[in-house]
């Protein structure tokens, strides 16, 4: 049956109003752009550091590290993936066992003989590149309270990265300890996924307070790249409500681009694979390809 001109679409993943030449409006009723593919780039560098932040665990911090990151290396850009979590699962995500890490960031932020060089490893696509974590990192909270400017540890060893890359994103542990503030004080851009659930709401005002103490005390130069809403069901109102309110009190901060619930997410997981490659079809590879050009497209991964 034909889907009527203005029919709630889901695909590709951004709910809203849709004729058949695409949606018109996102999901809380803004005219949707057009985000157009990036031309590839010539040269690379100097890099954008993103940290991908929010204090709550399960949001889809990780999730939207590797895929934006996959999805970035598609359009040309060249990435690096910092896993900042003891949990490692972002370099478990594109392939790298924890377990089996002669070096891990631990090594870069706490060892002046480990060069970024020394820790960074390949992946499977093309152009993204990833500085792995495993449970040493967990060590690194207590042991930098004494260091002189502990908050810039990891700035200094990501600075040789800048001429190399386009863009690095750190995946930050699921607090606003120390670890998540030497990633916001080495970052230019934050970019904050955000649950479609209303717990998830209530702790967003909560990371925007300390993202104004970190660019007040720390980092003048930090920036919200945008809020993410991760995880939508286009089929309950309660998630329509999140997103709204999200858009009330931040405006456009909120991202267009609306990442849905899908069980393709853990499948491509547990095959250690960004699902742009896992599955390149599917409207959660497209919702994150549209993430890609739509970040492009305001000028903060150009």
């Amino acid at each position: 049956m034909t889907q009527p001109a203005t029919a709630e679409s889901t695909l590709p993943g951004i709910p809203g109003r849709q004729t058949e030449d695409g949606p018109t409006t996102d999901v809380v009723g803004r005219p949707m752009p057009e985000f157009p593919e990036p031309a590839p780039r010539a040269t690379h560098g100097p890099a954008r550091i993103v940290a991908m932040c929010n204090q709550k665990g399960g949001v889809g911090k990780t999730t939207t590290t590797i895929n934006l990151g996959a999805a970035l290396a598609e359009y040309g850009r060249k990435v690096l993936l910092v896993d900042f979590d003891p949990q490692g699962a972002a370099s478990v995500g594109v392939g790298i066992s924890p377990h089996e890490l002669e070096l891990s960031v631990y090594n870069l932020i706490m060892d002046r003989d480990v060069g970024l060089s020394d820790v960074v490893r390949p992946t499977a696509i093309e152009g993204l590149d990833v500085v792995p974590a495993n449970i040493d990192l967990s060590a690194a909270e207590v042991q930098l309270v004494g260091e002189v400017a502990r908050e810039s540890i990891l700035s200094r060893a990501l600075r040789p990265a800048l001429a190399d890359y386009d863009v690095i994103l750190v995946d930050c542990q699921p607090s606003l300890g120390l670890l998540t503030v030497n990633a916001l004080t080495a970052a230019h851009g934050v970019l904050i996924p955000l649950e479609c659930e209303f717990f998830a709401l209530r702790g967003v005002a909560l990371l925007v307070e300390t993202i104004d103490k970190v660019r007040d005390r720390l980092n003048p130069d930090l920036e919200v790249d945008g809020i993410l809403p991760t995880m939508f069901d286009s089929r309950t109102l309660h998630s329509r409500e999140v997103v709204q309110r999200v858009h009330e009190a931040f405006g456009d901060t909120l991202l267009h681009t609306v990442i849905g619930r899908t069980v393709k997410f853990p499948d491509a997981s547990v095959a250690a694979e960004p699902i742009t490659a896992y599955a390149p079809t599917h409207r959660g590879a497209s919702a994150y390809r549209q993430l890609a050009r739509e970040l492009v497209d305001r000028g903060h991964y150009a």
